[in-house]
């Protein structure tokens, strides 16, 4: 596990949404975890993905273009140009089957590690189109850019977080209501 905590507001979404969200908008502005080796170090670490890929400049840049496309894809999940770039990352891996004493499985396999976790995000991504691509969501709020999957029973989330945007944005309707009284 990682010393360093992980300072974003929202954690646990997928693994490609959890890449997205790896920018957030905070006290101070515009955010970004992956500004450094050490960022990526703790997303790694959320993701249970430190113990096999090493944070290091390569694999930073590598991941950040892996975040890009896929941005590009969920802001635009029709785009050719941004299928081609999610595509492309997903061309510097492999799964192979395996079979070992606790039966078969598979394995992701890259010829250089350092797209490791970028592939696995985006590999990650093609789950959730496969499963419910509407239920990819961006945070409603209009000053979050998070990203979430929605997996409640109706489908109707709204918010990443309805503590945080949900409840910002009850008090400005509130707000709105007792000023005009």
């Amino acid at each position: 596990m990682s010393a360093t905590p992980d300072p974003r507001p929202l954690v646990g979404e997928p693994v490609s949404l959890d890449l997205l969200n790896t920018r957030w908008v905070g006290d101070g502005g515009r955010q970004d975890l992956l500004d450094s080796v050490d960022g990526l170090r703790v997303w790694l670490a959320s993701n249970g993905l430190a113990d096999r890929f090493t944070a290091d400049e390569a694999t930073l840049e590598r991941t950040l273009i892996a975040r890009e496309a896929l941005s590009t894809l969920v802001d635009s999940p029709g785009d050719t140009t941004a299928i081609a770039r999610v595509d492309d990352v997903l061309g510097h891996g492999r799964i192979r089957a395996t079979l070992t004493a606790q039966g078969p499985g598979e394995e992701p396999e890259f010829a250089d590690l350092s797209w490791g976790p970028g592939w696995i995000a985006a590999r990650g991504h093609l789950d959730l189109l496969r499963t419910a691509p509407g239920r990819i969501r961006a945070c409603a709020h209009e000053a979050c850019v998070l990203h979430f999957f929605d997996t409640s029973r109706n489908g109707t989330r709204r918010w990443c977080s309805m503590a945080i945007c949900g409840n910002r944005a009850k008090a400005s309707r509130h707000y709105a209501r007792t000023r005009d009284n």
